[in-house]
Parts: structure tokens; sequence; C-alpha cells
């Protein structure tokens, strides 16, 4: 690490997202998943039987099916994930501001492929950072997600000699300007598109036993449909929670987003509109899972008219919103306010070279 005296001291700011492979194809998919399903947070259990799986069938099978959804969603510019967690980086950056132009820095990191958790470290402390808010874009807490990337963070400064004030946030789930944007997304969308008949929130799911053990994520994802339907004035007839993106044979976190669909569409419900308010920017699970194999799910069970509402991603009132938040968790916390220039002086008095 390089260190001049006369560096201000600065806070900042690391937004965390999942991750996405470097390419839509199968030796890039290959390794993201390898990394991602390699996590214990991800996979608890046997070690030894997990790798065995995981090495021997999953990673052999898996990427190629992954690797063309992936090409589905894939831009001329890269992954949609990546693209839309630069834009909020940046968006972030600039709400946070200060009047001289030195407010917060801002990085990014992915808890999987890259940039890496470590790389956002890095860069936070080569502009200065001494004090760091970690800010997981997940909505939910879950230990599979949050706890993840605080494993990652404290990881990386297992290995720093000098390290920062740390601060985390766990979960915005019932962050009233997080429901307030979802339920603007939904009335700006209607207002254009019309109204369905059923709106369908559907969350990424965990496996049942983690909730059982104690994870808290199905509650909070409840919380956040029942507050968003509140918002929205909603019954209970016109809405719908779900669970996508189950994988193995194991019970999963219900109802599942694709029975639910099949269910609403024999029950006669020709229109319905599906958000996925666990997700702060688009990504496979809802540009392909949601907005296009679940739509084929819809319509084959004899729905009529199926629309994916896309995520907050960096709309004005998502970032606003996570200005926010990070104002109120940065609050109270003691900043150096001597002249680096002073100090840079009194290190040169005594034999520094800087």
């Amino acid at each position: 690490m390089s260190f001049s005296h006369d560096q201000a001291d600065r806070t900042g700011i690391l937004l965390v997202n999942l991750g996405t492979p470097d390419a839509p194809d199968r030796a890039s998919v290959r390794r993201y998943l390898k990394e991602f399903l390699w996590d214990p947070r991800v996979v608890e259990g046997s070690r030894i039987a997990w790798w065995l799986v995981l090495n021997l069938v999953i990673l052999n099978t898996r990427p190629g099916k992954s690797a063309r959804a992936y090409q589905k969603i894939w831009t001329e510019q890269g992954s949609p994930l990546l693209l839309i967690s630069r834009e909020q980086e940046q968006a972030l950056a600039r709400r946070l501001a200060a009047a001289d132009g030195q407010g917060p820095v801002v990085a990014l990191g992915m808890r999987y492929g890259a940039p890496s958790i470590a790389e956002g470290l890095r860069q936070l402390r080569e502009a200065g950072a001494r004090r760091i808010l970690v800010l997981p874009l997940y909505p939910q807490y879950s230990a599979t997600t949050t706890a993840s990337i605080f494993d990652a963070v404290t990881r990386e400064l297992r290995a720093w000699r000098w390290l920062p004030e740390l601060r985390f946030i766990n979960h915005y789930h019932d962050e009233p300007a997080y429901i307030a944007a979802l339920a603007d997304s939904i009335r700006d969308w209607q207002q254009t598109h019309g109204a369905a008949e059923h709106l369908l929130m559907s969350f990424h799911g965990i496996p049942q036993e983690y909730f059982d053990k104690g994870d808290p994520y199905y509650c909070e994802c409840q919380k956040t449909g029942r507050l968003l339907a509140e918002a929205l004035a909603l019954d209970n007839a016109e809405w719908t929670l779900s669970f996508q993106s189950r994988l193995g044979p194991r019970q999963w976190l219900q109802p599942y987003t694709d029975k639910t669909l099949q269910t609403l569409a024999a029950r006669g419900v020709e229109s319905v509109q599906v958000l996925c308010p666990g997700f702060a920017a688009d990504c496979l699970e809802t540009l392909e899972e949601i907005a296009m194999e679940n739509r084929e799910v819809f319509l084959a069970a004899g729905g009529e008219r199926y629309e994916y509402i896309p995520c907050l991603n960096a709309q004005d009132a998502h970032i606003e919103m996570l200005a926010g938040l990070v104002r109120r968790h940065l609050a109270g916390w003691p900043e150096t306010t001597e002249d680096p220039a002073a100090v840079a002086a009194r290190a040169r008095a005594m034999g520094a070279e800087c």
C-alpha cells in the first residue's frame, strides 16, 4: 500500500452484489459457478460429499445450460448485472458528493467474479478511506448472501496491517423509502401498460432447512411483501408472494414461483404482472428466469397476458433511497479534521520522506 502523510482521511462505501461470469460461454460460467457453489454459506453440509457432487456432476452439466441462458440476456456492453451495478456505483457517488466534490468514495465489489470484494476494498484503501461502510445490495438478509459478503470482507481484511474502521448494513427490507420506490415503479409501469388481474412478488429462494435453522430471510421477504401490498392498497386476493431459483431435489421455501403461475392460470387468472423485490438490479434470475422462462410457464398453463416489471436498478428513487440509508449509517462517525498539509509538515520534520 502506498501512503502519504498529506493524504486526507476519507470515508469509503463498498457496494456489493452477487456477481456475474466474465462472458456467456461455458468456461466462464463454469469458473463462476465453481466459486459460487463452493461457498459454504451457499451450500451447507459435508464438504467432501459436496465436492464430489459439485466437481463430478454439476460442473460437468450445468455450465452449458447456464451459458445458453446468459446468452439470451447478454448485451454488446456485457453483463446486465455488472452494467447496472456500475451505474448504481456512479450514481450513488454523485448523490453523496459534497459541495467541494470530496464526499465519500464509492467502489463496487462482487461476491463472486469480477470486480472482487478484495479489489473494491483495495480501491477504497488507495483512495485514503480510513472508514468503510459495506452495503450489500440485498434488501432481505440471508446467511447465503449478506453473511457471505461479511465473510469475504473480513477474509480480505485479515491480510491488512492497518485496518479501517468498519460498518456493515445487514438489510433494508422494510425501509420506507425502499417500499415507496417499489410501489412507485409498479404504479409507473401500470400507468403505461395498464394493470393486471394479479401481482406476483417473486423472491429468490433458499433451502427450507436454512430457514428452519434460524435464517430470517423468509420472514423479511414476507414483511416486504406485506408492506408493498399495503402501499398499493391491494387486498389478499390481488397479490401473491412466491420463491424462485431452487436448485436440487431438496425442499426450498414455498410456494414456488413456477407452480404459483400454473395455479393462477388454472384458477382463471388471465393476466399477471411479476416483480422481484429481493433484487436490486436485473440479472439472469430476473431477465431470463422470470421475464422469459416463467412467462412461457404461465402462457402454457392457459394465461393470456404476462408482464415482468423491472428491478429498481439505477432509478433516481432507488439511488436516493440508498443514499439516505448510507447517510444514516454514517451518522456519528468521528472524522479527522486536521489539515493534511500540517500533518505532512510534522512528519517531514521528524524525518519522513513524504
